[in-house]
């Protein structure tokens, strides 16, 4: 056996699906953390200009914008970190059996779920394509905002079996 066949040596798919999928949840987490800052500058710009009686061109355009691409891509890393609201009560009061049988349900749900919000996001965001649909005051297109939320919807998915796969990490 030479060295490069060596079991030592290899990587594994899922060591390669797991270090893929923890860096681009992160990359969007990246792109989160910056547009909500970009949500805050503009959001202080206005409210400082207003005191001057004048108001920044697009502002809305940008917050509403900058929010969308905010809860998209913080979408991924907070499913990644399991940070969504949990209610323990009847989970607790469950077996071992129970609860895991209950958590694998509740992840082929969720991931329905968001492939179906994948799915319609895509469609959405080809109709604002082809109506050719901008912003209200910057014109700016809009189309790739369901786009982006799509790819997170169905980052959401490839977690959650991560996590159905990978149960306890």
């Amino acid at each position: 056996m030479n060295s490069a066949t060596s079991p030592t040596n290899s990587v594994r798919f899922p060591d390669l699906y797991h270090d893929a999928l923890r860096k681009v949840v992160m990359a969007l987490a990246y792109v989160a953390c910056a547009a909500l800052m970009v949500m805050v500058i503009v959001t202080s710009i206005e409210v400082v200009l207003r005191i001057f009686r004048t108001t920044m061109t697009g502002a809305y355009d940008i917050v509403r914008i900058a929010a969308g691409l905010t809860v998209a891509a913080a979408l991924p890393y907070t499913t990644a970190i399991k940070g969504h609201v949990a209610i323990e009560f009847l989970f607790q009061k469950l077996g071992r059996r129970g609860r895991a049988t209950l958590d694998a349900l509740m992840r082929l749900g969720g991931m329905a779920l968001f492939g179906l919000l994948a799915w319609g996001c895509v469609d959405y965001g080809n109709s604002l394509r082809q109506k050719g649909e901008v912003s209200t005051t910057l014109q700016l297109p809009v189309f790739w905002v369901p786009y982006l939320l799509a790819f997170s919807c169905a980052l959401v998915v490839l977690v959650k079996v991560y996590h159905l796969t990978h149960p306890g990490k």
